[in-house]
C-alpha cells in the first residue's frame, strides 16, 4: 500500500485555479458552513462556487434561529450552470436540508464526473443528531457518505453511518486504536475510498484523527486537546484538509495541515467576546493557508 505521506488526491496544474462547488448552508451570524469554506479554500487559490442547502439567520447554538430550506430552487439553479459550461473539479459537501438534496448532489457528481467528491457529514456530534436532522435525512446523508472519495466524520457520524449504536459514552468518543481503524475499515467497505475519522479523546492532553483508505497504510494525526468546544470547527477541519489537497499536498501533509489550523484557531478564538456562543475564528490565520501554494 502507498504511504499517505506520498498519496497525492489532486495535481495542480502550474497557474491554474480549480473551482470547487461548495454544498453548504450559508449561516447569517456564527462562523461555519460557507462561512468558513469560501475564504479557507479561497486562500489556497480556489474558486469557490456556492450551492446553498439552507439559508439560517443564525447557527442552532443561538435560541430564535431561522432556517429557509433551499432544496425548491437547487435544481434551476445548477441547470442554469449547466447552461453556461460551468466546470468543476471538487464537490465539497456539508449540511444537507433535505433529503432530496443527496439526489440533487449525485446530479452534480453526474454532471462532473471526474470531480474530486468530498463529503463531510454534518449531522451529529458527541452522541446527538442536529435540530433540523431528521432519520429520513439521516439515512440520505449515510447513503451519499458511500460516494465519497474523502469522508471526514466524527465518531456520532460514522456510528449513524454505518448503522451502528451510538454508545453510552461519545462524550468521552475514547476509543482504541483498533475501534478506529475498524471503523475506517467498515466505511471503506461501504464505499468511502478515503476516511478521516475526527475527535478521538482519551483524557491525555491529545484529540487525534484516525486516516485510512482503500490503497494507503492508515495512519494518525495528533494536535493539543483545547478544553472547549466551539461552532464551526469541524466545518473549517473540513475546509482546510480539502484546501490542502487542493493545492497539491499530499494526503497526510493536508490532514495535518487542517488539524494544526484548526487547533491554532480554537486558541485565537478564546481571545475574542463571546467566543464560545459565536464560534470559532481562522481570518488571522488565513495567511497560513495561502502560505500553501508557495511552502
Amino acid at each position: 500500500m502507498e504511504k499517505a505521506t506520498e498519496k497525492v488526491l489532486y495535481k495542480r496544474d502550474g497557474a491554474y485555479i480549480p473551482r470547487i462547488a461548495a454544498v453548504h448552508d450559508l449561516c447569517g451570524y456564527g462562523k461555519c458552513s460557507l462561512g468558513v469554506a469560501i475564504p479557507v479554500l479561497s486562500a489556497a487559490g480556489c474558486d469557490v462556487c456556492p450551492v446553498p442547502t439552507g439559508l439560517f439567520s443564525s447557527h442552532t447554538a443561538f435560541p430564535g434561529w431561522y432556517m429557509h430550506d433551499t432544496t425548491d430552487i437547487l435544481n434551476d439553479y445548477l441547470n442554469a450552470w449547466k447552461g453556461i459550461g460551468v466546470e468543476i473539479d471538487a464537490v465539497y459537501s456539508g449540511f444537507l436540508g433535505s433529503p432530496e438534496q443527496v439526489d440533487i448532489i449525485r446530479d452534480i457528481y453526474a454532471t462532473y464526473p471526474d470531480a474530486l467528491k468530498v463529503v463531510d457529514p454534518v449531522m451529529a456530534d458527541h452522541g446527538k443528531v442536529y435540530p433540523t436532522y431528521t432519520p429520513e435525512l439521516c439515512q440520505a446523508m449515510a447513503d451519499l457518505a458511500a460516494d465519497a472519495d474523502i469522508l471526514t466524520p466524527n465518531l456520532t457520524e460514522a456510528a449513524i453511518i454505518l448503522g451502528e449504536p451510538i454508545g453510552d459514552d461519545w462524550a468521552g468518543v475514547n476509543i482504541p486504536d483498533e475501534e478506529a481503524y475498524r471503523i475506517i475499515d467498515a466505511l471503506v467497505e461501504r464505499g468511502a475510498k478515503y476516511v478521516v475519522l475526527k475527535g478521538v479523546q482519551r483524557g491525555d492532553g491529545l484529540i487525534r484523527n484516525f486516516i485510512g483508505g482503500v490503497d494507503v497504510e492508515p495512519f494518525e494525526a495528533s494536535n493539543e486537546y483545547v478544553p472547549y468546544m466551539l461552532h464551526g470547527t469541524g466545518d473549517l477541519y473540513a475546509s482546510a484538509l480539502l484546501a490542502g489537497i487542493m493545492a497539491g499536498r499530499t494526503f497526510a501533509e493536508a490532514v495535518l495541515f487542517a488539524g494544526r489550523l484548526t487547533h491554532d484557531a480554537m486558541l485565537v478564538s478564546a481571545k475574542q467576546p463571546h467566543f464560545k456562543e459565536r464560534g470559532v475564528s481562522f481570518e488571522p490565520l488565513l495567511g497560513a493557508v495561502a502560505g500553501l501554494l508557495t511552502a
